[in-house]
C-alpha cells in the first residue's frame, strides 16, 4: 500500500509513525513545506521567554523520521492532487514531481486568519503560525532591543493565541497592548466570569494594556513607529504588530480537487472525505458534528485511529476522546471548564 501524507504536523507525523509500526510493508511518504523538522506548534506561543526555543521546539528531525522507514520530502510545495489518477504533484526548488498513491491523508493544518483589510499591509505585521514565523519575530525583537531597548508590541486579537502571545511577551519584559474587537477575552473558550474577572485582571496585573470592543481597521508607519488604526483614531509608538485573529483550515488544495468543503474538509465518522481513498485529520478536518478538533489530544487520537483503521486493526468509527483544553497564559487557571 502506497500512502502519501500532506503535512508534517502532529496529525501527519503521528499517523505516519503509527502506520509504520502496524504495517511495516507500507510505503509511506510525507510531503511538507517545512524544513526545520517535526516541531511542537503549541510551544510557539511561548517562543519569547525561552532562549532555547528554536531547538527545544523540534521534537524529531526529518532524518530521524526517515530512519523509521518512511520518506520525508521537506521543502515540498504541493500544487495539486488528482483524485481519479491518484497522483500528487509538488515542487521542490525549481523541479516538479509527481507521486502516486493508494491512500492519501490530508494533514494540511491551518493558516493564521488575517482579516481582509489587513492583507495589503503584510509588511507591517507578523503572525505566529509556524516555526519560521517565530524565528522571524524573534529576530525582529532582537533588533528592536538592540536599537530601542524595551520593545513595545501591539497584539491584535484577544482569543486563545492572542492572549498566549501577549502573556509571553509581557513575561519576557516587553510592553504589550492587546486589542480585541469583542467585549471579552477568549470568548470561545472561557465563561464570562473567567474571561472578565480572572484573565483580563491577570493581564492588566502583568502590565498588558487591554482594549475591548475595539475595531482595528489597519496599520500605518509614522515617525514614532508603527500605529494601529482604530474606530476612535490611531494608537502608535509600536515597534512590532502581531495579528492573532484565529486560524483558517487549509482547504484550497481539497477544494481544487473537488472534495466537499465546509469550514474545513468535510469527513465522515471514518475521517473519509468525499473521495473514498482520501482522508483528512487534524485542524483541517470538519467532522460530522460540524466541529474542527484543533487541539493536541483529539488530533493525535484521529491520527492513531486512522493508522489502525487503514492497517485493518479496527472497523469502529472514530470517537472524539475526552480532553481538557487549557490556555498557556502564564499564571492563569480557569475557574470553570473550558468551552468547546
Amino acid at each position: 500500500m502506497r500512502v502519501v501524507i500532506i503535512g508534517s504536523g502532529i496529525a501527519g507525523v503521528s499517523f505516519a509513525e503509527e502506520l509504520s509500526k502496524l504495517q511495516t510493508a507500507a510505503s509511506i511518504t510525507i510531503l511538507t513545506r517545512e524544513t526545520h523538522g517535526y516541531y511542537s506548534r503549541p510551544l510557539l506561543s511561548h517562543g519569547f521567554t525561552r532562549e532555547d526555543i528554536e531547538t527545544k521546539i523540534v521534537l524529531r528531525s526529518f532524518e530521524s523520521l526517515e530512519q523509521s522507514g518512511m520518506t520525508v520530502e521537506s521543502g515540498a510545495e504541493v500544487s495539486s492532487f488528482n483524485c481519479a489518477a491518484r497522483v500528487v504533484q509538488y515542487r521542490k526548488g525549481e523541479d516538479d514531481f509527481r507521486l502516486g498513491y493508494d491512500k492519501l491523508v490530508l494533514g494540511l493544518g491551518s493558516d493564521a486568519f488575517v482579516p481582509p483589510p489587513f492583507r495589503s499591509q503584510q509588511r507591517l505585521y507578523g503572525v505566529l503560525n509556524s516555526l519560521a514565523d517565530l524565528i522571524a519575530l524573534r529576530r525582529h525583537r532582537e533588533k528592536i532591543s538592540q536599537r530601542f531597548g524595551q520593545p513595545r508590541w501591539a497584539v491584535v486579537g484577544g482569543g486563545l493565541i492572542g492572549c498566549e502571545v501577549a502573556s509571553d511577551l509581557a513575561r519576557a519584559g516587553d510592553q504589550v497592548v492587546l486589542f480585541h474587537a469583542l467585549p471579552r477575552l477568549m470568548e470561545r473558550q472561557l465563561v464570562e466570569e473567567d474571561s472578565a474577572e480572572l484573565l483580563r485582571v491577570l493581564h492588566e496585573e502583568n502590565g498588558i494594556e487591554v482594549y475591548l470592543n475595539c475595531g482595528v481597521h489597519g496599520f500605518e508607519e509614522t515617525a514614532e513607529g508603527l500605529a494601529v488604526r482604530l474606530d476612535r483614531g490611531a494608537q502608535g509608538g509600536f515597534h512590532g504588530i502581531i495579528v492573532a485573529c484565529g486560524f483558517k483550515p487549509r482547504t484550497e488544495l481539497a477544494q481544487a480537487a473537488c472534495l466537499a468543503i465546509g469550514r474545513g474538509i468535510i469527513v465522515d465518522d471514518f475521517l473519509t472525505t468525499s473521495h473514498p481513498d482520501i482522508f483528512a485529520i487534524g485542524d483541517v478536518a470538519e467532522c460530522p458534528d460540524g466541529k474542527l478538533y484543533a487541539y493536541v489530544t483529539p488530533v493525535r487520537s484521529q491520527a492513531l485511529w486512522l493508522a489502525k483503521y487503514l492497517a485493518g486493526k479496527t472497523d469502529a468509527a472514530w470517537q472524539p476522546p475526552m480532553f481538557k483544553p487549557k490556555a498557556k497564559v502564564h499564571g492563569f487557571s480557569a475557574g470553570h471548564p473550558y468551552l468547546f
